[in-house]
C-alpha cells in the first residue's frame, strides 16, 4: 500500500515548480472551470457570426483550462513536496 508520506527523496521539486505550485493553490478551483465554460461559449459566439478559425481557436482552450483546473486541485489536495 502507498504511505501516506508523500516525500520522496528522490524526486524533489525545483525552486520554480515549489514557488508556481504554492501561488496556483490559492486561485479557486472554479476559476478553470469558468474559465472553460467561456472559451466555449465565445467559440460558439465566434461560430454563428461567420468567424470559424477564431471560433476553432478559442474552442480548443477549454482542455487546457480543464488540465490546470485539475492541477490545481491536485497540488491543493496532495500538497507539494
Amino acid at each position: 500500500m502507498k504511505s501516506s508520506d508523500s516525500s520522496n527523496p528522490e524526486h524533489k521539486e525545483g525552486p520554480v515548480a515549489k514557488a508556481i505550485e504554492q501561488q496556483t493553490a490559492k486561485l479557486p478551483s472554479d476559476l478553470f472551470l469558468w474559465a472553460a465554460l467561456a472559451s466555449m461559449g465565445v467559440s460558439a459566439y465566434l461560430q454563428a457570426t461567420s468567424d470559424r478559425k477564431t471560433s476553432l481557436f478559442v474552442g480548443q482552450w477549454a482542455a487546457p483550462f480543464l488540465l490546470l483546473g485539475l492541477y490545481n486541485k491536485l497540488v491543493k489536495v496532495e500538497g507539494s513536496d
